[in-house]
This record gives structure tokens, C-alpha cells and sequence, in this order.
């Protein structure tokens, strides 16, 4: 929002939320209809077609987007290092509203101007009119406009919306206020109703023009430098007919330079192109990938967590995963299949976002596999091969501490990780499971003057380790199975072992819980009941009268830099007990692995995440609705 919002800021069709496409249904419906149930002779392609070309256009939005997170947070060619945060994506997750907008006016133009329907697929000469109406009028009126935006009776009303986002993504080139859109429109209006007009209009250059203007607003906020330096060695004038990453980045930095829309020759004109143009580019040209200190190695869930990664809609990673998929995901089932195909053809660790904390460079790896890959056994050596994989590049970069997250650490897989320590054993870099935070975490989520705890899941290294911490610090703890029982004693000493009950009872308060709690042991839970996962992932929600804690996380401190997404089911800013696991291990400077069957003592490990400003989680959520 603009500092003083003027009229016009809002768009109309604000207050129906993510039913806004409504707002096309009056035109949509009725071209499409006309067009399947008339002849040959009288469809109207070019009226048919406008509704493609608005999905077009969100898609290719949506390739930028991703493909700018990609590239920034590898930091190759990067410009601007500043972060980005949640209120930046709060504010630009309403990118798709200009694209409504534009496809109003094309129907309602279409309609009410001669020479707007039964357009030709191609005209020479519309083409080339467009060309020079752009780079005249458009480009020339554009320029004063948008200079005429930075007086600060405009700027405070509208365009400082626009200049909130001091480094730019994709969709930052369209978030402005409805107003400056009605202008803009206006502008690039003139080539498309002047060739509709003079009869010249075709569906080639209508759609080349709208696909150019989003392609030079994408690429002018994407913020990493794409243009090759050959390109204006070749050809010197071009410098002044196409702008580039980095020169619209000062303008975001700058505020009073480089006003041009995508030619630089009116700010070379009017003496308003920024001195250190040149350098920035060659500078960002040159700038190498960002090598991390700390890894943390995740992976795919389900199928439409593709959409939830930074890497996905920006929207929809800002906001926590959950298991119950949205109306519009089932829509997007024809992409997810692609993603999918796209995920299994690249077959390699992909970078998903990077951090800062202090002098730490943190970054989030993912295998292109989903969790259901992980339980079946012929997928094993195809998940540990991507994951020695990912480790060998991790350490060639430099890295101090890899983490291990999710399902990348099982023991039916890799020991806990043990197993690329041992294939490993000169490697200098650290590999972290996590585990002793993992336990502090829930140690310290159990509500004081508690006695007695219940667990129930698959026994794994937390629940072992978990079990062994809670008993020696006076904790009963309840299993109602004899197998597990006989387990975890035999794991035990004999003073440990006094306070581990075998009970068919479920009336405990507070329940451990893993993998393998069934939904009838949930409905044995009494009314109240405080369930806290000691895995990875968290319990299916049965119970409305019920508590459920988060999976093992704490809540990051305020110097981690660049968060604008959440990880996986978690809140924004709060970070799985794994993965902060890793950070400390590097802050500490700590020399050994903490993988396998060995942990860290879980007091230091907590300590020292306290100290380092992690926050622990005590206040769990309220019973689902």
C-alpha cells in the first residue's frame, strides 16, 4: 500500500478473493460457446483465443518467477543482495489482477471498436505499425508519466506501492495501484486499437506485443543479469533500444534514474540515465555462484508440493503446507503430471532458497523425489546415489555442515546417515541429522509438572534417544505395546529402565507420537489430550477436541535473513529442529558428526541454540475447527 493511498488504489474486484476470475466468466462463457457451436465459416478464432492468451500469460509470469528464484538464490549474476521478506510477498501475490484487467478491456474493445473481431492470424503491416507506435508514443509518453510518478504528491499516493520492493522479482513490474494500471493500459492501448482501427490488428501481434511487454517487465525485475555483453559489442545502438536487469534495478535502488520503460534512449535524451549504469551490469555479469556454509538437504512430498517450494507460487509457499489439497490444485493436476516428468527427467538436487544469518550463508537443497519413492526398497540406492551426490558437491563447494532432512536420514536407508560417513571417512565436511535438537525440542515442549508421557509410533533414533532423556529426568513413560516395550528395555540400564511402563491405558494427557499412530489409538485419546509429534511428519488431525503441537521446530531468530517462504508444514519464520540442527553444529565450530547411530549431548545442544537466538515454540496451536 502506497504511504497515502489515493483513489483508485484498490482494485474492484478485490473483495471476492480467489473468486476475482468471476469477473471474465460474462465474456469467456460466451466467445467459447459461440465458437464451439457455430460453422466453419463463422467462429471467430481471434475472439475464442483471448482467454488462452490470458492463461498464457499467467504461465509465462509463473516460468519467471521461478526461474528468478532459482538464479537469485544460486547468486550468479545476482544484483541486488538485499532480502526479501513476507511483507513483499503479502503485497505482490495480487500479480494476476492486471491480467484480468487486460483481458476485459480486450473483449470490451474488441467488441465496441470496428475491425476488433474475426481478426487475421498474420498482417506484415500491423506488425511493423505496432513496432513504431510502441517505441514512439508508448515509450516517449511512458517516460514522462512515469517521471511525473516520482513527484511526491503522486509518488506518496500511488507509485511508492510499486517502490516498497527495493529488490525486485518478476511480479514486482506489475504491482501497482489500480489507478496507474488504468494509465498504462491507456498507453499500450494506442498500438493495439490504432492497428485494430486502420484493419491491420492480427492475433500474431496482438499476442507478440502482450507476451514482448510482460517478457521486458519479467526480465526488468527478475534481478540477475541475463544480457550478454556480445550483444551490445555487436551492435553498440542497442544499448539505447533495450534496457537490462540491472538497469531498471537502480531505478528500484536509485529512485530518481533510469525512468525508461524498456528503451534507456529517452533517459540518454533527457540526462536521467544513472552513471554507474555500465558498471552494475559488467559487475553483475561477473558475479560467480554463492558458495554455502551450511546445506540443508530436503526433498519432494507429495506431488503438489512442487507449488508450495520458494522455487513454486510465491503465495502459496508463504503460507504453511497442508494435507488438505485446494479446489484450484485439482485443476492444476494436467502441470503437476508435467512437474512431475520434469522432476524425474532432470534427476538432480536442486537449490531451493538461500539464507544469512550473520555471516552464515544457508541453503536449502531438495531431491527430486517424494516421500512415497522413499518407502519403496528398489528406490533406495537411486535416493542414496543423489544424496552421496549432493554431499560430494556440497563439501566441492566449501560447505562446513550438511543437514539432513525429512526422509533423507532413515535407517532402512542410510543408518541415519551414518552410511556416507563410513563410504566417507576423510570427508571434512560435517553431516548433521539433527537429532539431538530434535529431542531437546520436545523435551522442553512438555508441560511443566507433567509425570507421566505416552508413546506411540515407530521406534526410531529420536524416540530411542527421546525415551532414554525423558527417563532419566524422572519422566514415566507409557508404551502399550510389549514389542516395543522389550525394545527400549533392552536399549536401556537398569536405573533408566525403572520408569519405562508397560500399560494398556491411553488415559495420559500427553501424548509422543510418530509414524504408525492409527486413528483408532487417536480416538482412545481422552477429551484435552496433547499430542507431540516426535517425527518429521505430523499425524493426520482427527481429533476437533484435542491438541496437536508442531513437529520438532523452533522459531528462527530476527538477524536470518531472506525467509519468505515457510518450510513445509510450518509457520513462517519457524524452522524444523533438523535443520536448525545443522546451523548450530557450523556456528559452534563443533568437529564431529552428529549421524549414525552417535548424538550430541542434548543440554549443550540446546544451550547453544538458545544462545544463538533460536526460540523455542510454547504455545502449540489451538484444536483444528
Amino acid at each position: 500500500m502506497a504511504s497515502k493511498p489515493g483513489i483508485l488504489t484498490d482494485w474492484p474486484w478485490a473483495p471476492l478473493g480467489n473468486f476475482k476470475y468471476i469477473v471474465l466468466a460474462p465474456w469467456v462463457i460466451p466467445s467459447s460457446y459461440s465458437f464451439i457451436v457455430s460453422d466453419g465459416k463463422d467462429r471467430d478464432l481471434s475472439d475464442f483465443l483471448k482467454f488462452p492468451l490470458l492463461l498464457w500469460r499467467m504461465l509465462h509470469n509463473q516460468i519467471w518467477i521461478s526461474l528468478s528464484r532459482y538464479r537469485t538464490a544460486k547468486g550468479n549474476n545476482r544484483i541486488v543482495d538485499k532480502p526479501i521478506d513476507f511483507d513483499q510477498v503479502d503485497r505482490e501475490r495480487n500479480w494476476d489482477d492486471q491480467i484480468i484487467f487486460s483481458g476485459i478491456l480486450l473483449y470490451v474493445l474488441g467488441n465496441a471498436l470496428p475491425g476488433g473481431l474475426n481478426l487475421p492470424i498474420w498482417t506484415t503491416d500491423g506488425v511493423i505499425l505496432m513496432i513504431l507506435l510502441h517505441a514512439g508514443p508508448v515509450e516517449f509518453l511512458y517516460y514522462w508519466f512515469h517521471r511525473a510518478l516520482h513527484h511526491h504528491y503522486l509518488y506518496s499516493r500511488y507509485h511508492s506501492h510499486h517502490h516498497s520492493s527495493i529488490v525486485t522479482e518478476p511480479i514486482t513490474s506489475v504491482i501497482h495501484p489500480f489507478a496507474e494500471h488504468i494509465v498504462y493500459f491507456t498507453l499500450f492501448s494506442i498500438p493495439i486499437v490504432t492497428t485494430m482501427l486502420v484493419g491491420t490488428l492480427s492475433i500474431a501481434s496482438i499476442t507478440g506485443y502482450l507476451t514482448y511487454i510482460d517478457f521486458m517487465n519479467n526480465m526488468g525485475h527478475c534481478n540477475f543479469e541475463l544480457i550478454p555483453k556480445w550483444l551490445f559489442s555487436i551492435f553498440p545502438p542497442l544499448k539505447y533500444l533495450i534496457y537490462t536487469p540491472s538497469y531498471h534495478s537502480l531505478h528500484h535502488t536509485q529512485f530518481r534514474t533510469n525512468y525508461s520503460l524498456f528503451m534507456p534512449l529517452y533517459d540518454w535524451l533527457y540526462g536521467t540515465m544513472d552513471k554507474s549504469t555500465d558498471t552494475l551490469y559488467e559487475t553483475s555479469l561477473k558475479r560467480e555462484e554463492e558458495l554455502p556454509d551450511v546445506v540443508h538437504l530436503t526433498h519432494l512430498t507429495t506431488p503438489e508440493s512442487i507449488y508450495h517450494l520458494r522455487l513454486g507460487f510465491a503465495s502459496l509457499a508463504a503460507k504453511p503446507h497442508t494435507s488438505s489439497s485446494k479446489w484450484y490444485m485439482w485443476l492444476m493436476w494436467p502441470v503437476t503430471l508435467w512437474s512431475m516428468m520434469v522432476t524425474w527427467i532432470y534427476g538432480r538436487t536442486f537449490i531451493v532458497e538461500r539464507n544469512r544469518l550473520d555471516k552464515l550463508k544457508l541453503q536449502t537443497w531438495a531431491i527430486p523425489k517424494y516421500s512415497i519413492q522413499y518407502l519403496l526398497k528398489w528406490q533406495r540406492e537411486s535416493i542414496n546415489s543423489l544424496i552421496e551426490e549432493a554431499i560430494r558437491e556440497a563439501e566441492g563447494k566449501g560447505a562446513k555442515v550438511l543437514s539432513l532432512g525429512l526422509m533423507n536420514q532413515g535407517e532402512e536407508l542410510n543408518k541415519y546417515g551414518g552410511l556416507y560417513v563410513q563410504r566417507k571417512p576423510e570427508m571434512k565436511m560435517k553431516v548433521v541429522d539433527g537429532t539431538s535438537l530434535a529431542v531437546a525440542v520436545i523435551v522442553n515442549s512438555i508441560p511443566k509438572g507433567t509425570t507421566q508421557v505416552l508413546l506411540r509410533g515407530k521406534l526410531t533414533k529420536v524416540a530411542y534417544a527421546l525415551v532414554f532423556a525423558l527417563c532419566q529426568k524422572g519422566l514415566q513413560v507409557v508404551t502399550v505395546r510389549e514389542d516395543e516395550h522389550d525394545k527400549i528395555d533392552k536399549s536401556f540400564n537398569s536405573k533408566s529402565a525403572c520408569n519405562l511402563i508397560l500399560s494398556k491405558s491411553f488415559a495420559q494427557k500427553t501424548w509422543l507420537v510418530g509414524e504408525g499412530l492409527t486413528e483408532a489409538e487417536q480416538m482412545k485419546a481422552r477429551k484435552g489430550t496433547l499430542f507431540i509429534p516426535f517425527s518429521q511428519f505430523p499425524p493426520k488431525k482427527l481429533r476437533k477436541d484435542c491438541f496437536y503441537h508442531f513437529t520438532p521446530a523452533m522459531a528462527a531468530p530476527p538477524s536470518l535473513e531472506n525467509v519468505d517462504s515457510c518450510e513445509n508444514w510450518l509457520p513462517r519464520r519457524v524452522m524444523s529442529a533438523w535443520r536448525i540442527g545443522g546451523i548450530v553444529h557450523a556456528l559452534e565450530g563443533w568437529k564431529e558428526h552428529e549421524c549414525g547411530y552417535t548424538m550430541s549431548n542434548i543440554d549443550t545442544v540446546w544451550q547453544a541454540t538458545l544462545r544463538h537466538g533460536f526460540q523455542p515454540l510454547l504455545n502449540f496451536p489451538t484444536p483444528p475447527k
